[in-house]
């Protein structure tokens, strides 16, 4: 079932169930999915790989938000975006754990012999395409840092 398709049924359903806070995720990812196949240049279709890139530009976009009201002592702004990542968590694909993820870095790390902190950038470049909707971007900085550091 592609993912328009299992957001329509999810946003029945979330309509029935008079559901405030998915019914507002649920028309965001509607939105940006529309935003991009009318987008200059695109085709009707998304690929998966577009859809899941959408799909985390979604969740980091609530992640900075619940971040910044934290820090100014909004939980109450906080509290629904954070319910919204995990709505939108549902349609991205497992995340890779922190030992699998470091486990796929070091074996980079070895095929491109990165020993010191300034491999890093060649380090990441490839990474970041081989773990493309299985890790945040934010992870993997992390645990390439941990490793070569």
């Amino acid at each position: 079932m592609s993912l328009q398709q299992e957001l329509m049924m999810k946003l029945k359903d979330a309509m029935k169930a008079k559901d405030v806070i998915a019914l507002e995720s649920l028309r965001a990812i509607k939105s940006e999915i529309l935003l991009a196949q009318t987008k200059e240049g695109a085709s009707s279709e998304l690929t998966k790989e577009e859809e899941i890139k959408l799909l985390q530009k979604l969740v980091k976009q609530r992640k900075d938000s619940a971040t910044i009201y934290k820090e100014q002592g909004r939980d109450d702004l906080a509290e629904p975006e954070l319910a919204q990542i995990a709505i939108i968590s549902q349609f991205l694909p497992e995340q890779m754990s922190t030992e699998d993820l470091k486990k796929v870095i070091s074996e980079i790390m070895d095929s491109v012999g990165a020993t010191s902190i300034k491999d890093m950038g060649k380090v990441m470049g490839l990474a970041s395409k081989k773990l493309e909707g299985k890790a945040d971007g934010k992870a993997i900085s992390t645990a390439v840092k941990e490793l070569l550091g």
